[in-house]
């Protein structure tokens, strides 16, 4: 256990729940500080996914359902996950040719997603691994050269690394470098930056990006003085090489007159966190096997630090998520304890979620999604609230996301706003930055609840000090009103699709698509899960399914999500495809016409 990470202890656990227990029919300003200030207090050290402290916040959460009187559904209210929380260079590592043996962190690194692999074998220089021809560009590093059974030495970046608007962009992602080397037959990649990019020459962090699939080989980040020295017999340095490569935009690759044995040796630690659930039954015979899910995620960022979403990383300080999203919380414990309090009134039944490691990519939300506890075509809604605590008093405005998720949905928020007099900010689209993009990706109308990002948004400052308590209440009555009357209307709203079903681009852009929606959060060790399937799209129009898992294009493998964004941009418009996948554990293979 980590000497930071201490329990806390079971006296202060209780006392909050214990004191807001003797009201359970109103939603109270002093309810809600009482929550935010349990959340989000140093002795919870952030709340990260993972941590004892994470747990602490979840057994709050789990304890207080419970005091209010609703059903803790999976184990005693908790549904539990793994996450990666770190990447780790082991002792295995090595780096040695001819005289020389490089020391791990100093000389070399492996890459987070390296394949754990040995590779005894000639290096070949391959420029910066390009291999692709558009309308205006060409530029194939590999041509004249064989890497079969090599290792492959590649710059990072591009001709254009301080350019945002390179012709090169498509092109520069390792994982993207990797790929091509891996179809080119290398057995390894090694990784140097040029002078132009980082004259400090400082090795690539371990930092996970989410995506459990490894690029199939070795690749090892190597310092640039360990480059030039396998350069030696060549006369030739990275520097000099950067130059000729960034003046004349041609490939110079050429064969190494060196051999390298090297072992890329990659750990990743993983902890257990979980959602934790509780559910307020209908009382309706037949309602009550539909659902309405109000959630808010209760994880933050712990100490912060490279590579934890702070907007400080360079700073190690408790990140303590008042407003994200303690506030999201408390605002869910105070509707949940007011439901319960009435719940004759209510004919649908409501389950209640606090997400766990939404600041890692949605997992816990995605998690609930793939492993559901109820049957989601019985979902008739998804609330969300995330950031609720920072509402101005003067312009009282709101943003209301997902209100074209479902017919009338627009017109329901506004109806309701009367008394309160919010200046609503309606987006229609269902995807967006927050658990309910989880939720809509499965084809359930959703609304998300959010007063904006401000200063102190994933620093060390965003305290419970700065929360708008009053403000919050007038949301999480008004969101209670909302409830309300989704959980009894005759008919139940109906899903409209409102938006695309995906984060928005990256930077890439194709000409094409199949029309379908990564699973982002998938963790398919053969291929990348489809989770959606545009109706009309050419993937539709083919066949292909939602869980579909793709594992090839023109029968060049697809092991990842990478893999199959690589893929797609190297195909057009009109083009006829074979796509080979998995469905129900069995391989077939569809043609995709573009």
């Amino acid at each position: 256990m980590n000497k930071f990470l201490r329990p806390i202890t079971i006296v202060t656990l209780l006392a909050p729940v214990l004191a807001w227990a003797q009201n359970a029919a109103d939603i109270t300003t002093h309810e809600i500080k009482q929550h935010i200030t349990f959340l989000a207090s140093d002795s919870l050290k952030g709340r990260k996914a993972g941590t004892p402290e994470g747990r602490t916040a979840a057994e709050y959460i789990a304890r207080s359902f419970s005091e209010c009187g609703l059903k803790l559904m999976g184990e005693k209210g908790f549904q539990y996950f793994q996450v990666v929380t770190a990447v780790q260079a082991d002792e295995k590592n090595r780096l040695a040719f001819d005289d020389f043996q490089g020391e791990l962190g100093k000389d070399f690194v492996p890459v987070a997603f390296s394949e754990n692999a040995a590779v005894n074998a000639n290096v070949v220089f391959a420029g910066y691994g390009f291999d692709f021809e558009n309308d205006s560009l060409r530029w194939r590093d590999y041509d004249g050269i064989d890497v079969k059974g090599k290792w492959a030495l590649v710059l990072r970046e591009d001709p254009e690394a301080n350019n945002p608007q390179s012709p090169f962009l498509q092109q520069v992602s390792l994982r993207k470098k990797a790929l091509v080397a891996r179809d080119k037959g290398a057995a390894g990649l090694l990784v140097v930056s040029g002078v132009e990019l980082d004259k400090e020459d400082q090795l690539m962090r371990l930092q996970y990006d989410q995506i459990e699939s490894s690029a199939g080989l070795p690749i090892i980040h190597i310092k640039r003085a360990v480059a030039d020295r396998l350069l030696a017999k060549s006369d030739k340095t990275i520097a000099a090489i950067e130059s000729e490569l960034i003046k004349l935009r041609k490939p110079a690759s050429f064969e190494l007159n060196a051999a390298v044995s090297a072992v890329a040796s990659v750990v990743q630690t993983k902890a257990t966190t979980q959602n934790v659930m509780a559910l307020l039954p209908g009382a309706d015979a037949r309602l009550k096997n539909e659902f309405i899910i109000v959630g808010a995620h209760n994880d933050h960022l712990g100490f912060g630090g490279p590579g934890s979403g702070s907007r400080q990383p360079d700073t190690l300080a408790i990140h303590n998520g008042a407003d994200d999203n303690a506030s999201g919380v408390a605002a869910l414990l105070e509707i949940a304890e007011k439901l319960a309090a009435n719940r004759k009134g209510l004919q649908r039944s409501i389950l209640f979620i606090s997400f766990g490691a939404e600041e890692m990519g949605l997992l816990g939300s995605k998690f609930f999604t793939q492993h559901p506890l109820i049957d989601l075509k019985q979902v008739k809604m998804m609330l969300n609230l995330d950031m609720v605590g920072h509402l101005d008093p003067e312009t009282k405005a709101i943003t209301l996301g997902g209100t074209g998720t479902a017919a009338g949905l627009d017109g329901i928020v506004q109806q309701h706003n009367g008394p309160y007099g919010f200046d609503l900010k309606l987006s229609p689209e269902g995807y967006g930055p927050s658990d309910h993009a989880s939720f809509y990706a499965e084809n359930i109308p959703v609304l998300f609840f959010f007063t904006g990002v401000h200063e102190q948004y994933h620093t060390p400052e965003d305290d419970v000090e700065r929360i708008n308590v009053a403000g919050e209440k007038s949301i999480a009555d008004y969101a209670y009103d909302l409830i309300v009357t989704m959980a009894n209307q005759e008919p139940a709203l109906v899903y409209q699709e409102a938006g695309p079903k995906s984060r928005p681009s990256t930077g890439r852009s194709f000409k094409v698509t199949l029309g379908v929606v990564p699973d982002f959060a998938a963790a398919e060790k053969t291929g990348f899960r489809i989770d959606g399937v545009r109706k009309g799209g050419p993937a539709d129009r083919a066949g292909m399914q939602k869980g579909d898992i793709i594992v090839a294009i023109e029968g060049k493998a697809v092991k990842n999500i990478y893999d199959y964004m690589y893929r797609l941009a190297e195909l057009k418009s009109g083009q006829r495809v074979s796509v080979e996948f998995i469905r129900n554990g069995q391989k077939a293979i569809l043609i995709v016409e573009l």
